[in-house]
């Protein structure tokens, strides 16, 4: 049954295809239901004393939603912006329905990047830290042996990105026969980046009649023709329109020749105290030279991208998170799966090409219903794309001129 707080049914914003939506439940979870607390939504009392332990007091609107469909054993698919704890409504009934069960692998969650697949991990493990439930990522770029003796041996959880995960199956170090809940986190980003095929490869070898909950930031086609595939008479839980940004950044475009944004960063991290920035550019050596001049400004800065080692992309995640770095600066990689408290600012070095980029790249910041601030800078041959992005969420961004900056001046 759909949850006892949801309080309204609507479709406007969904646009799905008519042919769709009748095998579907459709649920905005936009409304205000009440003073609702996480042990109303029927979680175990260890699943409630790791929420304690964490800080955590109230569900967010999708967790409120998602959480009892989830526990129902119901199929569902959570569209919601980042930031607004996904990755907690399916981690929480999944502990939850591990408890007291044979330990065997009984839950899979595909992510399309190691970042993501090491926030899950997490996740599992913050929610389990009063339960015997166990866990182990899988992905590329680290020891094969490790991750086959742990699969071998059997673990609760499996998170893993699909190019890995595939390479243990092909060598039968996985065994899904007693699968019972398969998760596809960020379902959008794993199409846009070309596991099609290896999604379906990895959905053969698991079993028919399980649950499957699919979670996305946005619901193109090609997601939609996924979960008619793959999920069975779903439930939609959505929070917010697909395209909106996150209502709690302020926004900012800087107009800047192109040649001189390094020089607009470096003066505008220089000039006034940002604590911690997330600088994204649209290539790698893009980011090694925004690191080259933030370093030589004195300013702590590290790169993240696809040309580093995983052990130099966690570290520098690490050296962020703890405050070493005051500035990481990220190619797309960075895009989505970073869950990272206390981001102050999201600087977009380059406009993105996609307008719902946008929008996962600012959910960095302002997370949690903290604040935030997203600066997008802008050279003459950005004017389109920025217009589109203006479109796209609804709203016209200020213009921010810097003297000495701006390419009208």
């Amino acid at each position: 049954m759909p949850s006892p707080y949801a309080v309204a049914i609507c479709r406007r914003h969904l646009a799905l295809p008519i042919s769709f939506r009748g095998s579907m439940t459709i649920l905005d979870s936009e409304a205000t239901v009440g003073d609702v607390t996480f042990a109303d939504l029927g979680l175990a009392q260890p699943l409630l004393d790791a929420l304690r332990d964490a800080g955590y007091e109230r569900p967010t609107p999708i967790q409120r939603e998602a959480i009892p469909l989830a526990l129902s054993g119901r199929d569902l698919i959570g569209l919601a912006q980042t930031g607004t704890g996904k990755t907690a409504s399916f981690t929480l009934p999944m502990v939850h329905r591990l408890l007291g069960g044979p330990r065997r692998t009984r839950v899979l969650v595909l992510t399309p990047t190691r970042e993501l697949c090491l926030q899950v991990e997490e996740s599992v493990r913050k929610y389990s830290r009063h339960a015997p439930v166990d866990v182990i990522p899988v992905f590329g770029g680290v020891g094969y042996e490790p991750q086959e003796r742990a699969l071998r041996q059997g673990v609760d959880v499996v998170v893993a990105t699909p190019g890995r995960l595939l390479d243990h199956l092909e060598k039968r170090n996985v065994d899904f026969t007693y699968l019972e809940t398969l998760v596809l986190e960020e379902a959008d980003r794993m199409l846009d980046m070309g596991f099609a095929p290896q999604l379906n490869r990895i959905v053969e070898q698991v079993p028919r009649y399980r649950q499957t909950l699919l979670f996305s930031a946005t619901m193109p086609p090609e997601v939609e023709a996924l979960a008619r595939k793959y999920l069975r008479k779903p439930v939609v839980v959505q929070v917010g329109r697909r395209s909106s940004a996150a209502t709690t950044v302020t926004h900012a475009v800087y107009p800047v020749p192109r040649h001189r944004k390094n020089d607009l960063l470096v003066h505008l991290l220089t000039a006034a105290d940002h604590d911690s920035v997330l600088v994204f550019t649209r290539t790698k050596s893009g980011a090694d030279r925004v690191v080259r001049d933030l370093s030589q400004a004195g300013v702590q800065a590290g790169a993240m991208h696809a040309d580093k080692s995983q052990r130099e992309r966690m570290q520098a995640l690490e050296d962020f998170k703890s405050g070493k770095l005051r500035v990481l600066v990220a190619t797309d990689i960075a895009q989505r799966g970073l869950d990272i408290s206390g981001i102050t600012h999201v600087i977009n070095f380059d406009v993105p090409q996609q307008p719902e980029d946008y929008v996962h790249r600012i959910g960095r910041t302002g997370r949690a219903a903290s604040t935030g601030d997203a600066y997008t800078f802008m050279s003459a041959e950005e004017i389109g794309l920025v217009r589109t992005i203006e479109r796209t969420i609804g709203q016209e961004i200020p213009r921010v001129s810097v003297p000495g900056f701006d390419f009208g001046t």
